[in-house]
């Protein structure tokens, strides 16, 4: 089976969850050959991978999106763009219903071989002015103009790409990765796979909110664009793959099929975890950690709030943060002179590190993150028997509470997100009983043994994939 697998933003270029997912998926399908279609941000990442590629990788094709601001043009031309093809791209600025379909075909027979010239074109011009009359008239031309470019060129230079030919497309988010793998469903008629870790368009509309860069009465329009990449993902996929309940809801509440969703948990070998390096018995330090990339979305800044109030309660606590620090190093250095703000001692950036040698020493694990989807962290943590505090966001509180389909307990307490202070309450009373932690870490352990195992997680993808092929022939 050849299986093109869409990512944005993540494998291979970064560490996180998301990538790891890939890679441990491409890794256990060594029967399949898989083309990666990558979508990153800056071609200075070309080729700079964070991971080892599978021998069953054949094909690694990349795109990055500050390409596309690279191209030149003149300005004034004329496209033969016919009623048809008018409509199809007016409705698309004005958010009406699409068929992808049509609007795929019909901007690939546009013929233009230069995205940015037709965007300087004069029949660009008169579409984007008709929309400007009829709906977005109370805002200045200019700046509607120049948002709906920007907004359009990176889409429209994906639109116009060659698709690899496959038996399957699978993307792991809907965005830019959704629209090329529904692109590849339509040109080659074969199914579209659609995994979603977190909510695309939910998590771009927090980002648009709090962006400095966008004016208050553009963010709406943005906010739409992004809605609208998300129902062409679930418009083209045939199954939608959700890793819990809670955004299996969401997905249908904002327009995806009921039919075509499903629950497919992640999942981990517990095994692999058995003989790492344990806290030695002279370690006077009860240590907390976070596994965790050094990012905003992480909200490292209330984690080191959270810590500088447990500090003045437990003079012995020890706080390790596990992951890289390169990806925002504004951010990172930021951090640091939060560190030193607070004049809060024993906090570690340990950078990119092999988690398995810092786990086993933990006494708790935290997680403050404002989005989540299903946190590979927790389980790694879990399957250690470690006993968590974290946010409530994804799937965390089904993770540390459970649900109806269990009964093993608390493996954890969840808090309120950007709440330091309850976040370090919920680490001092951890700290403050040794028992609790080792009960809620052996419950959180009962729990990913029983339902996020690695051969789950394995076996579910392994009958969707065929089941998917077979269904198409027929």
């Amino acid at each position: 089976m050849r299986i093109c697998l869409i990512t944005e933003g993540s494998y291979p270029y970064v560490i996180g969850g998301v990538s790891s997912w890939v890679n441990a998926l491409i890794g256990n399908f060594p029967q399949h050959e898989f083309i990666l279609y990558c979508i990153g941000a800056k071609e200075a990442d070309r080729g700079k991978y964070l991971y080892d590629i599978h021998d069953n990788t054949t094909e690694i094709k990349e795109i990055f999106l500050d390409e596309f601001l690279k191209e030149k043009g003149k300005y004034g031309k004329r496209y033969k763009i016919n009623a048809m093809h008018t409509k199809i791209i007016s409705d698309m600025l004005c958010g009406e219903n699409i068929d992808w379909h049509e609007f795929f075909i019909c901007i690939r027979n546009i013929g233009f071989k230069n995205v940015s010239e037709f965007f300087m074109s004069k029949s660009f011009f008169d579409i984007i002015k008709q929309v400007y009359d009829n709906k977005y008239a109370h805002m200045p031309f200019t700046e509607y103009f120049w948002t709906i470019r920007s907004m359009l060129l990176p889409l429209f230079n994906l639109l116009v790409q060659d698709i690899p030919k496959a038996d399957i497309y699978h993307s792991v988010a809907t965005g830019y990765a959704g629209i090329i793998a529904s692109l590849g469903s339509t040109l080659y008629n074969k199914p579209f796979l659609l995994t979603e870790h977190g909510i695309y368009s939910r998590e771009r509309e927090e980002e648009i909110i709090k962006a400095d860069w966008v004016k208050g009465y553009l963010k709406d329009i943005w906010i739409d664009f992004f809605n609208l990449l998300g129902n062409c993902s679930y418009d083209c996929a045939c199954k939608v793959v959700s890793l819990f309940e809670k955004n299996r809801q969401i997905e249908i509440d904002i327009g995806c099929d009921k039919e075509k969703t499903m629950i497919i948990h992640n999942g981990i070998d517990v095994n692999k975890y058995k003989d790492i390096t344990q806290k030695q018995p002279d370690d006077e330090y009860i240590n907390i950690g976070a596994i965790i990339r050094v990012v905003p979305i992480k909200d490292i800044k209330t984690m080191i709030e959270a810590f500088s109030y447990v500090k003045r309660q437990i003079s012995n606590a020890r706080f390790y943060i596990m992951g890289p620090i390169d990806e925002d190093p504004e951010y990172y250095e930021e951090c640091q002179s939060l560190v030193d703000v607070l004049e809060v001692e024993d906090i570690i950036f340990t950078g990119r590190v092999n988690i398995k040698d810092y786990l086993g020493k933990m006494d708790i694990l935290v997680l403050t993150s404002i989005s989540e989807g299903q946190p590979l962290a927790i389980l790694e943590g879990l399957a250690c028997k470690k006993p968590f505090v974290t946010t409530n966001v994804g799937s965390c509180k089904e993770l540390l509470y459970g649900n109806d389909e269990d009964s093993y307990g608390l493996a954890g307490l969840v808090v309120p997100v950007m709440d330091y202070e309850e976040i370090g309450k919920a680490v001092v009373k951890l700290c403050n009983n040794e028992e609790l932690r080792e009960q809620m870490g052996q419950n959180g352990y009962e729990r990913v043994s029983n339902f996020y195992t690695h051969d789950m997680f394995i076996d579910q993808y392994d009958k969707l994939y065929n089941r998917l092929v077979e269904e198409w022939q027929e």
